[in-house]
């Protein structure tokens, strides 16, 4: 069983908290993180498992929030597989407190600047293209709620956390493409 991670600094049990493993099966050195870090570099070398005790956490591949995005849930994950990891980067991360208001909206654009045709959503969409009849998203207006978006269908690929905000054009969000093939909302499942 998995005992709370410990703040470094004060030695004070934590009742959420991620924790880093250099290697796969949380083996090997390891880094306790219970808040956001523009920069893990100094803690470890590479990343290839993760607990997360609570909260959702978004790791970043780059330093300062950069790079690949991958958003995760409370639970294990005994290799970077699990987490829809290109590799064994991970250099930044943030923490979000888990959504308690209970509805989800999200508006979609096919045009930047809130432009062209438009759909709301509040539920999760396997295929964008079936249900907006675009791959393309160009602009995104999350009113409730925390999303995340995927470059393939069927939650594949690429992730891009969506916090309630305005995005004006894919940049904003992340992406370097306005494709998008699924979104769903962040729940705690466990």
């Amino acid at each position: 069983m998995h005992v709370p991670a410990v703040d470094m600094n004060t030695g004070v049990s934590l009742e959420w908290g991620i924790i880093f493993y250099e290697d796969r099966n949380f083996q090997g050195r390891h880094y306790e993180c219970s808040s956001d870090c523009a920069d893990l570099q100094s803690y470890f070398s590479r990343c290839n498992s993760i607990r997360v005790d609570s909260d959702y956490w978004v790791l970043y591949e780059k330093p300062n929030y950069m790079g690949y995005q991958y958003v995760l849930n409370r639970g294990e994950y005994p290799d970077y597989q699990r987490w829809m990891g290109y590799n064994d980067n991970i250099r930044s991360c943030r923490t979000y407190p888990y959504h308690r208001g209970g509805s989800y909206r999200m508006k979609v654009y096919e045009r930047p600047d809130f432009g062209g045709q438009m759909m709301e959503f509040m539920d999760d969409c396997p295929s964008v293209y079936d249900r907006f009849r675009y791959r393309d998203i160009h602009s995104c207006n999350v009113m409730d709620g925390y999303w995340t978006m995927y470059d393939q269908p069927n939650y594949r690929g690429r992730q891009y956390f969506m916090r309630p905000g305005e995005y004006r054009r894919f940049s904003d969000w992340g992406s370097s493409s306005s494709t998008i093939g699924s979104f769903r909302r962040m729940r705690d499942f466990c």
